[in-house]
């Protein structure tokens, strides 16, 4: 009588469960606060020069504003840390939040 190991290896993991490099979410995060800042400069030149051209108060103002509070939004954006990653759906979905453990597993009720 031949007896089969049913016994499965080692699990493996996809590459898309690991979380984005350090590098790259820095990049990204700087990426964004540079748009926000040269957004705000572009604000407080246009205010300048709406304000010598003689446009209305109002479109001044509204840029003035634009220029006060995107410093406040780019740095809250900027510092809002890494983004959670959601983990690849292959396979089981019960082991998903399952990884191994170097060692044994613990026993319950010991």
């Amino acid at each position: 009588m031949v007896k089969v190991n049913h016994q499965r290896g080692p699990e493996v993991y996809t590459v898309t469960d690991a979380p984005r490099p350090m590098s790259e979410d820095i990049e990204h995060r700087q990426r964004r606060y540079l748009v926000s800042m040269g957004a705000r400069t572009v604000c407080f030149v246009g205010a300048i020069l709406a304000a010598v051209a003689g446009a209305p108060a109002w479109a001044v103002l509204i840029l003035v504003a634009g220029a006060l509070v995107l410093p406040y939004v780019a740095v809250v954006v900027a510092n809002g840390g890494r983004e959670p990653v959601a983990p690849a759906s292959f396979g089981d979905h019960a082991k998903q939040g399952q990884k191994p453990v170097s060692g044994q597993r613990p026993e319950i009720g010991s």
